[in-house]
């Protein structure tokens, strides 16, 4: 899995997603991995992953906040399932605090 960097375009769809995987970032967009996409408002992403059999879109605007984003403008970043889930549910991804841990068993 992995994070493109900076913000895109989300005007663009699956075959626009896979030209970027392929032209800007230089990956096969064929190859079974996930790439995540980020507007410039940061409320929305999109991801785009070829299954063996088709290319497969997935959107998610985030009713409140926005995404966490690495700060950097090009390139991307490998992500872990872990990772990607609460990057999904608006969790800082780089850092997960646990909210509450108990103290003792009684």
């Amino acid at each position: 899995m992995w994070i493109a960097m900076g913000h895109t375009d989300m005007r663009k769809g699956m075959q626009g997603l896979a030209l970027i995987v392929q032209q800007a970032l230089k990956r096969d967009p064929f190859a079974g991995d996930l790439y995540v996409f980020r507007g410039r408002a940061g409320s929305l992403v999109k991801i785009v992953w070829h299954d063996g059999t088709g290319m497969s879109l997935y959107a998610k605007r985030i009713e409140k906040g926005r995404f966490i984003w690495p700060s950097a403008t090009d390139g991307i970043v490998s992500l872990t399932a872990s990772q990607l889930a609460c990057l999904l549910q608006g969790i800082d991804w780089r850092n997960p605090q646990h909210s509450w841990r108990p103290k003792s068993a009684g």
